[in-house]
């Protein structure tokens, strides 16, 4: 092995190895039992964030555990053809050219994008490589491949067959840029500064006015009422009458509802139902007519007055506005802060929008859908995000699953002449369904489907079918899906349903739902904050230029990006580290918690990369002091197990049952948790120090130290077993050197067997036993720390207040106590024989005795720790004043107030500290 751990190095090699040989494919089954997960498709043009990362790492855990442990196990990979995303960046590419897709054509269009997708479209599975995911790669699939768009087709067609999807015209999310619906997810709905109109809306009959507030003017054409709640004692006498609307002229109803909040404005509300969501549910309750005053491109139509007409909705707001001010109708205008939705794409204010769009009828789908969480063949872990399912499918609504755009799967619908529509796969089963004749001209539908729509079917299609593969048989239902909260409606709601649907199962047995990873300061990573992390740069390491470059994007507002740019450079002035892909994902194990929140802190990283070097370190002193020698491979040499070695091996068998049971539960946190502890601090801070007196003295016999290196070899071999599904790469470079010292043979370490606790090895005297040696070597230490003494300086010990264990442990462990403490001497303190000034530390009731004569200088020592306090106090006393400054904690950012906090509570506990040393030296 190297002298130093380098990730770069190695993570290369070892992937490609791995997907060469076919590591990644399902293996038979030793245990009997078939495994496997579907992989949340990502966007075909996406890159790699940290949500990927995060959540493609607990997948790959799973799966490499699983394979581990003898099951048949797949993890299916595929991306989604992301029909607005992906659209737009072959648009972009035709605009730098001057042209639009309508100047290529339809058929052209989709072409240039297929071309995208061979040269350009891999980004992502490249990056997942780079992560040590571990899917089956001969199996990837990808949304818009044949077999996925005949499961598609397939699907829509039945619906169809059965009434289950319709076309209707209502209102939907439209953007009026993209010139397509959009779902609920592709809206991100901000706080943004706007306005709240005070209208005045004359009675029809002359005798006053109504005041309507409304944060959009521009759709007052649109209005069909004005609506009041039946409680409100202001309006009462009203309700029935009619107002004349302003700039129209057309008289509408006053009317009452209980949606009104007469706290809000006025308590008066304007109903247009052709552009609010709420205004159409209370259109329909009504009776009231539906008046769409927009075209697609959010100007206004023909059904406004002619002066409007062909305005920019925020053209006509201006002047409706200037033309109210005119007949003194507006009575006040106040700043109002409104949640404003915005394509995420087009970052458009989305337009709610009355257009004739296809639906999915999902009431008769739903009932089974809930039905199988409710009898617990789908389990939601946590189990508190069932909630949150059963009331999204409680109030469900019709899905629209068509979208105005090209790249998607095309509607299988035809239009003859008469707009009659013929529903089926091809246009020639149409023909032949419908007995049409040749003459008869037909043409397909030009929207295309919702990419949710075929990512519902992901977990049967990607399987083939809608025939019955052995595939099909044998990995469905999946075993778990792994997502984020985000789109428990979008995505897992609707897979359900088509599961069900078509297959009779469940897609999954489990939902594992995680949080969302924010920044160290609990912030969600977005451009616009300068926030993100890729996840690649902290495998690699960036250095400052390019991570400045990186977040202040060409698209972004120059004063933006130079704020970006400064905070960049003060967090990040040396760069970003390369920590390596082992490092990244032991860190996103220990974040994997049930929070909906993910902090993640650099720091952590820093700490894995240790880890990963204290690992290594760890295997080299371990190859050092067995290769060559006799590891106890052959079965015949007799061997002798130390304490430290049945130790070691007792704490083993309790960590692997440990570890299993967290990953079972999906507790990541608590599992690498107990990997790291078991590791760091028992494997290479105590049993490797405890392994070094039997091999390295002459007093050893050639049994003893036969079985110190057996020891060593095997548990570091199991260890790197346990650790692999998490950190595969460093363990599997150590594994290929490590193996054959522990009699293990095999291609891969990925394929080996994973631990399982064996009790009959748990020697529980054992772990008593040497848990007093570690008491009371810690004792020791604790003194010199206390004191001040030199590590290296041999010391005298008396001991006091033995127990018949004490005194036996005492016999069997001085070689132990003497080498890691550095102990000169070890004298048991007889009866009424008085003992020099000391310190004292405590083992159980034994007392563990330093004489101080001719250690320290007690004045002198006193001295230095008078100065070291008072230099604490000074510095507490200066950060309470801060703190106590009421202008500093309100200006100041809340991450550098709690730091401040934070180090005044490490001072204080420090200054105790010091106190009570001071005193104990004094005593002496």
């Amino acid at each position: 092995m190297e002298k130093h751990f380098d990730p770069a190095s190695i993570e290369k090699k070892w992937y490609s190895h791995w997907e060469d040989q076919g590591f990644f494919k399902p293996q038979s089954s030793t245990t009997g039992d078939n495994y496997s997960i579907m992989i949340p498709p990502p966007n075909v043009t996406g890159s790699l964030h940290m949500g990927h990362a995060f959540q493609d790492t607990i997948m790959d855990t799973l799966i490499r555990y699983h394979r581990m442990k003898g099951d048949s196990t797949l993890w299916q990979p595929g991306t989604d053809h992301a029909g607005i995303a992906t659209q737009m960046v072959v648009e972009r590419q035709l605009a730098a050219k001057g042209l639009s897709r309508h100047d290529v054509g339809r058929d052209n269009f989709i072409e240039k994008i297929w071309e995208w997708k061979g040269e350009s479209g891999g980004t992502i599975t490249k990056q997942l490589r780079r992560l040590g995911a571990s899917p089956d790669w001969s199996r990837e699939r990808f949304t818009m491949d044949d077999g996925l768009s005949d499961a598609v087709k397939e699907v829509f067609v039945r619906l169809y067959e059965e009434g289950l999807i319709y076309r209707g015209k209502r209102l939907v999310n439209w953007d009026p840029v993209l010139h397509t619906a959009v779902s609920d997810l592709e809206v991100i709905s901000e706080e943004e500064q706007g306005n709240l109109w005070h209208m005045r809306y004359p009675l029809t009959d002359g005798s006053g006015h109504l005041v309507v507030a409304t944060t959009r003017p521009e759709t007052l054409f649109g209005d069909q009422a004005v609506a009041v709640h039946p409680d409100d004692e202001r309006y009462q006498k009203l309700i029935g009458k009619t107002i004349t609307l302003p700039l129209v002229g057309r008289e509408i109803p006053i009317i009452s509802d209980d949606y009104v909040d007469m706290e809000f404005g006025t308590g008066c509300v304007k109903i247009t139902p052709a552009h609010d969501f709420n205004d159409y549910e209370m259109g329909k309750r009504h009776n009231l007519p539906i008046l769409n005053v927009m075209t697609i491109d959010a100007t206004m139509n023909e059904e406004v007055p002619e002066k409007y007409q062909g305005l920019d909705r925020y053209e006509a707001r201006r002047q409706a506005i200037t033309d109210l001010e005119a007949q003194d109708l507006i009575e006040d205008i106040k700043p109002h802060k409104l949640m404003v939705p915005r394509g995420d794409r087009s970052h458009a204010v989305i337009e709610p929008y009355l257009t004739d769009q296809w639906y999915v009828a999902v009431e008769s789908l739903a009932k089974p859908a809930i039905d199988a969480v409710k009898n617990g063949d789908i389990e939601f872990v946590p189990k508190n995000w069932e909630n949150t399912y059963f009331e999204w499918m409680n109030n469900i609504q019709d899905w629209c699953i068509s979208r105005q755009i090209w790249w998607g799967h095309r509607i299988p619908a035809w239009y003859d002449e008469d707009g009659k529509v013929y529903v089926g796969r091809t246009e020639e089963e149409v023909r032949s369904q419908y007995k049409l004749e040749a003459s008869v001209a037909l043409s397909q539908d030009e929207d295309v489907l919702d990419t949710w729509f075929s990512s519902a079917l992901w977990t049967f299609s990607t399987l083939g079918w809608p025939e019955q593969t052995p595939e099909l048989e044998k990995f469905h239902p999946t075993s778990v899906l792994v997502t984020g909260f985000d789109i428990i409606f979008f995505w897992v709601a609707r897979m359900i349903m088509m599961s069900l649907k078509f297959t009779d199962q469940v897609p999954f047995k489990q939902v594992y739902v995680h949080g969302l990873v924010r920044d160290g300061e609990g912030q969600k990573m977005s451009k616009s904050k300068g926030n993100v992390l890729d996840p690649i740069d902290l495998i690699d390491g960036i250095n400052l230029e390019s991570l400045v470059q990186k977040r202040t994007y060409g698209m972004m507002q120059p004063e933006k990006a130079a704020k970006i740019e400064k905070s960049t450079r003060k967090q990040f002035a040396d760069g970003i580290d390369a920590y390596g892909t082992d490092a990244l994902r032991f860190t996103f194990a220990s974040l994997a918690s049930t929070g909906r929140d993910i902090r993640f802190d650099l720091n952590r990283c820093e700490g894995y990369r240790n880890f990963c070097n204290k690992l290594w370190n760890a295997a080299r002193y371990v190859l050092m002091n067995t290769e060559g020698f006799d590891t106890g491979v052959d079965k015949n040499a007799p061997y002798e197990l130390s304490l430290a070695d049945k130790w070691i091996v007792s704490r083993l068998q309790e960590v692997e049952a440990e570890v299993a049971k967290h990953i079972e539960s999906y507790r990541f946190d608590l599992a690498s948790t107990a990997l790291y502890e078991f590791t760091w601090n028992e494997y290479c801070d105590w049993y490797l120090e405890l392994s070094k007196p039997i091999l390295n003295s002459d007093n050893s016999t050639d049994e003893a130290k036969r079985g110190t290196r057996r020891t060593l070899v095997r548990v570091l071999e199991t260890l790197l077993r346990m650790l692999h599904p998490i950190i595969p790469f460093i363990t599997e470079e150590i594994w290929q050197t490590v193996a054959p010292l522990a009699a293990k043979d095999g291609q891969t370490i990925m394929l080996q067997p994973y631990p399982s606790s064996d009790s009959s090895k748990i020697d529980s005297k054992a772990i008593a036993e040497l848990e007093w040696v570690k008491h009371f070597i810690m004792g020791v230490r604790r003194i010199r720390s206390e004191m001040n003494i030199a590590p290296s300086k041999q010391l005298p010990v008396i001991l006091d207040k033995l127990s018949s264990n004490d005194e036996i442990w005492l016999e069997n462990n001085r070689l132990y106590l003497s080498t890691l403490a550095k102990l000169e001497s070890i004298t048991v303190l007889s009866d009424n024989e008085e003992a020099p000034e000391s310190a004292v530390a405590l083992v159980g009731e034994m007392n563990i005795l330093i004489p101080m004569a001719g250690l320290i200088d007690k004045k002198e020592e006193l001295e230095r720790l008078a100065k070291e306090m008072g230099r604490l106090e000074n510095d507490i006393q200066r950060i309470d004043g801060k703190l106590s400054n009421e202008s500093f904690v309100a200006k100041a950012p809340e991450s550098v107030v709690a730091k401040e906090r934070q180090k005044l509570e490490e001072h204080k506990i420090a200054l105790k500290n010091l106190k009570d040393q001071h005193e104990k030296i004094s005593q002496i």
